[in-house]
Order: structure tokens, then C-alpha cells, then sequence
């Protein structure tokens, strides 16, 4: 079972990679969901013997929120405003990507001197820097890019990176907290979603440096 959740974590390290340094709106949401569809699996290969119900339940809810609901949300948000691409981001690509590769390093350091809990240590050496990175990439994103959607896709991927965390301690963390995570996440996408499409439809951008400008706006 470790090899395969090295497996699994090795491409969601890809894919925080690639979201920093993708310009594509669209190839980002595919990322972002094929990384919720790969950690769906998390809460089954971590089990030590057969399957729970609570790891079967774990895995459904997290394949169709993350694999499904979400990004769902995210495409038809995306086709309301045709944003295709982050033109002019706060951070370039290329830093974006050096930054990245300087926090991964940062997490595997931190993920060596965190002191874990003896079932979530035995799950594999990857899951808490991974995770970390993860949480790291969403931040980025969040204060990296300009446009709202691709802002929101940085909730998403924080999201991810808790959730991996938290799937490491899924032998000693309560089902409540991970589920209230979820339920947030979904409440927070949805209302970004509907947030996105009508300040779009009103001002016909979702750039947040032009939105910006708003605030000295007079009718």
C-alpha cells in the first residue's frame, strides 16, 4: 500500500507544480480535479487492514466533491465569464515555479521535524510534505494570481492539502472534523461560483487588480 500512495502523492506534487506554472484556466481545473480524484483514494490505501465503511464513505464524498461537484462549479463559472488564461499575474510563471520549488524544500524539512502520531507516521514519508506543499500552493495562488477564478482554484487546493494532512491521521482524527473541512470548502466554492458570474456579468472582469479600482467608483 506505500508504494502506491508514493504513487498517488508524487502526482499531486506534479500537479502543484503544474498549476504554478500553467497559465490555462481550464488545464488548471482538470488539475485540480484529477488531484481531488487521486486523494479521494487516500482514505482506502491508508487503511493497515481491510476497508472501513468509514474509509468507503470517506472516499465517495471525496471523489464526487473533488472530482466532480467542484470542479463542475468551476467549468460552468468559467464558461460564464470566458476567461481563459491568467494574463498578467502578480507573481510570473517562472518565479511562481522557483518559489515552488524553494517551499518544497522548506516542507520536506518541516515534515522531518514534525512530530506525528505513531499510525500517521507509519503511512508513508510523503503525505505531511506533500501536504504542506499543497497547503503552500494554494496560498501562492491566492496571492500569486489576478483573476478571481483562478483565486478560488487556490481555496481548492488548500482544501486538498488539509485533507491529505488530515487523511494521515484518519486512525486517530475524528469523521466530524474532516467533513466540516469538506462542507466548508463546498459552501465556499459554491458562493465564490455565483459571486464570480455576477460581478463578471456587471463589470465584464474578474481581474481583482481592475476590481480594485471599484472603490473610488461614483454611479
Amino acid at each position: 500500500m506505500t508504494v502506491w500512495t508514493d504513487t498517488l502523492l508524487v502526482f499531486v506534487l506534479l500537479g502543484d507544480f503544474f498549476l504554478l506554472g500553467s497559465s490555462r484556466i481550464r488545464a488548471s481545473i482538470r488539475t485540480v480535479a484529477a488531484q481531488g480524484l487521486l486523494l479521494g483514494f487516500l482514505p482506502l490505501l491508508v487503511q493497515e487492514g481491510a476497508e472501513t465503511p468509514r474509509a468507503v464513505f470517506l472516499f465517495a464524498v471525496g471523489i464526487g466533491l473533488r472530482g466532480v461537484a467542484f470542479p463542475w462549479l468551476l467549468f460552468r463559472a468559467q464558461r460564464a465569464v470566458m476567461v481563459r488564461r491568467e494574463a498578467e499575474p502578480f507573481v510570473g510563471f517562472t518565479p511562481s515555479l522557483l518559489a515552488g520549488t524553494l517551499g518544497l524544500v522548506l516542507c520536506f524539512w518541516l515534515g522531518a521535524r514534525l512530530p506525528l502520531p505513531r499510525p500517521a507516521a507509519s503511512v508513508s514519508s510523503l503525505v505531511v510534505p506533500v501536504a504542506f506543499f499543497t497547503i503552500f500552493t494554494g496560498l501562492f495562488l491566492i496571492v500569486g494570481r489576478k483573476t478571481a477564478l483562478a483565486q478560488v482554484l487556490g481555496y481548492l487546493v488548500i482544501e486538498n492539502g488539509i485533507y491529505a494532512f488530515g487523511v494521515s491521521q484518519a486512525l486517530v482524527e475524528p469523521l466530524l472534523v474532516e467533513m466540516g473541512i469538506l462542507l466548508d470548502a463546498f459552501a465556499a466554492v459554491f458562493v465564490m461560483g455565483i459571486t464570480i458570474f455576477h460581478i463578471s456579468r456587471e463589470f465584464d472582469n474578474i481581474d481583482v487588480d481592475q476590481l480594485a479600482s471599484l472603490k473610488d467608483w461614483e454611479p
